[in-house]
């Protein structure tokens, strides 16, 4: 591997070490310089949709002729169709846009640049395609953004993927951000990719974090082989850099937009510590329900397991360790899992209606349910209950019931006999006679008396008899892996 840090770092100005506190982080045209200097980092920037906002930086600051291989800007759609070939769904603000330009960009790159005349080289592309604000300011943007590198000459290029949403009213401020953004890409891939998780935050160096959205970003490649792209996602969200985030059964990120728009989308919130069978049953129970809605289709309908941060910080701060048993469990099953920062279900049905207009529905428990009938939930809300329920209703939703026993009594909770505080009785009887609270009757009632939380206090124990109670094959995972704390 060549040892460019020390070198590189002997060319920069005293002030600028390898590794930056918060306050003294290099400016943007400190790191493009430093770039520049490396005599061993040769690349190309192709840019479609909101100019070369990144490659500027980088000719404006100097030395730019020892970096930058070539850069291109194929804001024609039919230049860029030739180029990288015509998407099947004719779209150019995809992932796969931008694979196909970084395959494209860096086949050119090797095929022109021969390793044999260059053996010290160490290529990058950097691309995006993105969409700024239109001029009626309906549609704000957004993009993608990625970079394939190497930090040796001889080893095999490791890949940083991001998506990115507007949130700036002025389409000059938004090319600011991402020239901004993609400097920070450029530097974080070559400086700080030994740390993934301060690459990840120094992304938003000198930007303004409610200007710019990052909702999904995925490693991959050699240098990133231990990095679990679900705990980065949860990092996102930690970081207050998107409120939420997805991963696929495989544990890649993946778009949100992409997952949810124009579906019906039916979502079950829990702890998931761990999954167990009343939550499959829940699942299996309301998607059966949900499928025979009036205009749901299967091949248009979308389950998402929603865990939400203040759940994931139940002990204080987010134990990752914890996080990443949750998610693994729940891919193991072939779900997808969704994070967020939506304490309040409203919040999250609200993010959701942004994707879709279709039917939404959301399977909970009986208790889970009443909570959401307390007006001190609300205090933040200057309408209260009766806005946040607006917001919650507003869109084809239903809430699919699943109900409680009294271990003591063996009683079981339903709709029809629920306990509200008397002032929300008749609030909530609109809602039910209108056809928004539906119960789940072909429950397991044998399941009804499994609770994760004694579960969990038995794992970690080291008791007998909790097996029986998870889905097929959760508890095998539990004790191979040592989940939650089981000790073999």
């Amino acid at each position: 591997m060549c040892n460019f840090e020390s070198e590189e770092t002997t060319q920069m100005s005293p002030s600028l070490p390898g590794d930056q506190s918060f306050e003294n982080r290099p400016s943007i045209e400190a790191k493009a310089l430093r770039i520049n200097l490396n005599k061993h980092i040769y690349g190309t920037f192709a840019e479609i949709g909101a100019g070369q906002e990144v490659a500027r930086h980088f000719f404006r600051i100097g030395g730019a002729s020892g970096t930058i291989a070539k850069t291109i800007s194929a804001y024609d759609k039919n230049f860029s169709d030739i180029i990288y070939g015509e998407e099947d769904d004719g779209r150019y603000v995809t992932e796969t846009r931008l694979g196909k330009m970084l395959d494209h960009e860096m086949r050119l790159l090797e095929d022109r640049i021969p390793r044999e005349k260059h053996p010290e080289k160490m290529f990058f592309t950097l691309a995006n395609t993105v969409a700024t604000i239109d001029f009626a300011k309906k549609f704000k943007g957004h993009g993608w953004m990625g970079i394939r590198f190497q930090v040796a000459p001889d080893e095999p290029y490791s890949e940083i993927m991001l998506h990115i949403r507007f949130h700036h009213t002025e389409a000059r401020l938004q090319q600011e951000a991402l020239g901004y953004m993609g400097v920070n890409l450029v530097y974080g891939a070559f400086y700080k990719h030994q740390e993934p998780k301060k690459l990840l935050r120094y992304l938003y160096d000198y930007i303004d974090q409610d200007a710019i959205e990052i909702d999904t970003i995925n490693f991959n490649g050699p240098l990133f082989e231990k990095v679990d792209n679900r705990l980065m996602s949860l990092q996102l969200v930690k970081n207050k850099m998107t409120e939420a985030v997805m991963f696929d059964s495989s544990g890649n990120n993946i778009l949100p937009a992409r997952i949810l728009y124009k579906k019906n989308i039916l979502a079950l919130r829990g702890s998931f510590r761990p999954v167990t069978k009343v939550n499959i049953d829940m699942f299996e129970k309301s998607l059966d329900i949900f499928l025979k809605e009036p205009n749901v289709e299967e091949n248009k309908t979308v389950v998402i397991f929603e865990i939400t941060l203040s759940n994931l910080m139940a002990q204080g701060e987010i134990d990752e360790q914890d996080f990443m048993d949750r998610a693994k469990l729940l891919c193991s099953l072939g779900h997808i899992v969704m994070i967020s920062n939506f304490k309040e279900y409203f919040r999250l049905v609200d993010y959701f209606s942004a994707y879709t207009k279709k039917q939404m529905a959301l399977s909970m428990g009986v208790n889970n349910f009443i909570e959401i009938f307390k007006e001190d939930y609300y205090d933040d809300l200057s309408g209260g209950i009766l806005e946040a329920f607006g917001k919650m209703f507003y869109n084809n939703l239903k809430v699919y019931l699943y109900p409680t026993k009294n271990l003591e009594t063996g009683a079981i909770t339903n709709s029809n006999n629920l306990r509200l505080h008397p002032r929300m009785k008749d609030f909530y009887k609109f809602f039910k006679y209108n056809g928004k609270v539906v119960d789940i009757f072909d429950y397991e009632e044998d399941f009804l008396s499994i609770f994760s939380r004694d579960i969990l206090s038995k794992i970690k124990a080291n008791d007998s008899g909790w097996e029986s109670e998870l889905p097929e094959g959760i508890s095998e995972m539990i004790i191979q892996n040592q989940m939650f704390g089981y000790k073999k």
